[in-house]
């Protein structure tokens, strides 16, 4: 008996945007040598123009909005941590991935939100053309200016393959960038966060 996997991958993309954003790349592909009418690079233009608008899908996002939609009213005033979120970046100095983990805390003021909301705010801040040190600090103004909590922190550690692949061309090199407001300010809540995301508690 032959059964067919339950499974469909479905994305929906602007075709007008696809179509335009195709014949720059088929012209992209010709002019750095290559024949765009060999069979596998036919559909290539296509192919990356979808890509490209799913990795830069964060613009059609509202970060804010994102906390507001699952907003609880609670009287905790201890950090909650969501750590090890993964990221995936598109660098905006030579369009080239860059990747890694977020860490990100906030102290409650009287409102809590979805645990979920962090991690897709961090998300929809990635994907965008980025600079780890903004989309450091957008994560940390959002989630400040959103919530008003006592305090926010972000700490982001991240692989850039423009120094991987082109450049300097350092295999291991690894970026840290940090933001942080309110009580996290104190050193004694900053050395806490940083003791908290450095433990292996899972």
């Amino acid at each position: 008996m032959n059964i067919e996997p339950d499974y469909q991958n479905v994305e929906h993309f602007n075709e007008e945007k696809t179509r335009q954003l195709s014949e720059h790349y088929r012209e992209i592909i010709r002019l750095l040598g290559e024949d765009t009418g060999r069979e596998g690079l036919r559909n290539t233009p296509s192919r990356v123009a979808k890509s490209m608008q799913f990795l830069t899908k964060g613009y059609a996002q509202d970060p804010a909005e994102i906390l507001r939609s699952a907003l609880f009213k609670e009287d905790y005033r201890q950090m909650v941590i969501v750590k090890d979120i993964e990221i995936y970046s598109l660098c905006e100095h030579h369009l080239l991935p860059f990747f890694g983990r977020a860490h990100v805390a906030y102290i409650p003021n009287g409102y809590i939100t979805g645990l979920s909301k962090i991690a897709r705010v961090v998300e929809a801040f990635a994907r965008r053309l980025q600079l780890q040190e903004r989309l450091t600090h957008d994560i940390k103004t959002c989630i400040h200016e959103t919530l008003n909590p006592l305090g926010v922190a972000v700490v982001i550690e991240a692989q850039h393959t423009c120094m991987v692949m082109r450049g300097v061309q350092k295999q291991h090199s690894v970026t840290t960038t940090s933001d942080f407001s309110g009580a996290f300010e104190k050193l004694a809540t900053r050395e806490e966060f940083i003791r908290l995301i450095s433990n292996n508690f899972h």
